[in-house]
């Protein structure tokens, strides 16, 4: 099958890390015997010459370049950040019609692979339209639960999700709301993410704290993601000055970084907890197993999620996971030898922090459950799922 990618979701030489789920979905998918993929990650256009130290990184992202064995071009898009969100679609189509025209002459693409509904989805539509290529959009969060309630934007989402050869979200609750929004139900699915196995799997707990730094005698939950509201630290850490009366050496490692780090810190203190609560920064992605081994459990308090990619990371390390009822949450936390579903607010996160920490669990339980959702499971998935709309 001869598939074009398109995406802004998608690492690059400024931004390694940028989503890597997609990027795995994509090249497990490509690695399938009879399939040929080609991406078009659109960037927005920084001039290298600013002197600002983020803009002038984006401004040395190449044109083209190779990662992960697979053909990546990088059209530039014009953003202006905070006021352009309702042209940002058209403006992506724009940039990428050209190339993707040339690209389509010298392969005839089948489909398009679209990740994102807006703006991605919405500009692989206008292009699919155009070229004469059927646009299949996977939605993966925020772009479903919470971009239709943008009023300029809502429009745009529906028609994109009415015009798609086919949809797929990454959770049920995701699929059922694309469908509400008008897409085609029998021809949207929902597929997961997966587990790469090789950088997520279990270390030795105390291995793991030695070589962090951590304790050996601490009781640890650790919380891996961007220091942002969504992602709840701030009733975390009030349930975590909750529980730990309970628990002397009870400490909570936040992994990740952003806006919300000071105000975090503050709140570490007025819950008389800055001595308990570490914030780690931003760490590679492969160092996340010795955090996730090292913890006893870990947390995600999130307010929203499509499907946590952290979730299966900790069960493939042996880590429970406590984690609010939200979106995919409960598609991937099916049985409660594998975490603790709770509600997002302090007294739940509580209850369920303490639940875990007393619980005998079974790291073979929770490693064999991560490895039944390989990314080759995954492409496997959305391989019969592009062929069925096909027949």
């Amino acid at each position: 099958m001869r598939v074009l990618s398109f995406t802004s979701l998608f690492p690059n030489a400024a931004q390694p890390l940028l989503g890597v789920f997609v990027q795995q979905r994509i090249a497990h998918f490509a690695k399938r015997p009879g399939n040929m993929v080609k991406v078009v990650a659109p960037v927005p256009y920084f001039p290298s010459w600013l002197p600002l130290s983020r803009w002038e990184r984006m401004g040395r992202i190449p044109k083209r370049e190779e990662i992960a064995g697979l053909e990546v071009y990088h059209p530039r898009y014009l953003l202006l950040p905070k006021i352009s969100m309702p042209l940002q679609g058209f403006s992506m189509f724009a940039a990428s019609f050209f190339l993707i025209r040339r690209l389509h002459h010298e392969t005839a693409f089948e489909c398009i692979d679209a990740h994102y509904v807006y703006p991605d989805g919405f500009a692989a539509i206008l292009l699919g339209q155009r070229l004469g290529i059927p646009v299949v959009v996977s939605a993966r969060g925020t772009d479903i639960n919470l971009f239709p309630s943008f009023r300029l934007i809502h429009p745009m989402i529906r028609w994109t999700l009415k015009n798609a050869a086919g949809t797929i979200g990454v959770c049920e609750a995701l699929r059922d709301a694309m469908v509400h929004l008008g897409a085609v139900d029998r021809k949207s699915t929902a597929i997961g993410n997966g587990i790469d196995l090789e950088r997520f799997k279990p270390v030795e707990q105390q291995d793991a704290r030695r070589r962090l730094g951590i304790p050996a005698d601490s009781s640890v939950i650790v919380s891996v993601g961007a220091l942002i509201p969504r992602k709840g630290y701030h009733v975390l850490i009030p349930a975590l000055a909750e529980t730990s009366p309970r628990y002397p050496n009870l400490r909570l490692y936040i992994v990740g970084e952003g806006e919300s780090r000071a105000k975090l810190l503050e709140l570490a203190r007025e819950e008389g907890i800055a001595d308990r609560v570490f914030l780690v920064g931003s760490r590679p992605n492969e160092e996340l197993k010795y955090w996730y081994s090292a913890a006893d459990v870990s947390c995600l308090a999130s307010s929203r999620e499509g499907w946590a990619n952290v979730l299966l990371e900790s069960m493939a390390c042996g880590t429970p996971v406590v984690a609010t009822r939200v979106w995919g949450s409960p598609e991937v936390i099916v049985s409660p030898e594998l975490g603790v579903l709770v509600e997002q607010n302090k007294e739940s996160i509580a209850q369920g922090l303490e639940q875990a920490l007393q619980k005998h669990w079974s790291r073979r339980t929770l490693v064999g459950y991560a490895e039944s959702r390989t990314w080759d499971v995954v492409a496997q998935e959305v391989e019969s799922f592009l062929a069925s709309l096909s027949s």
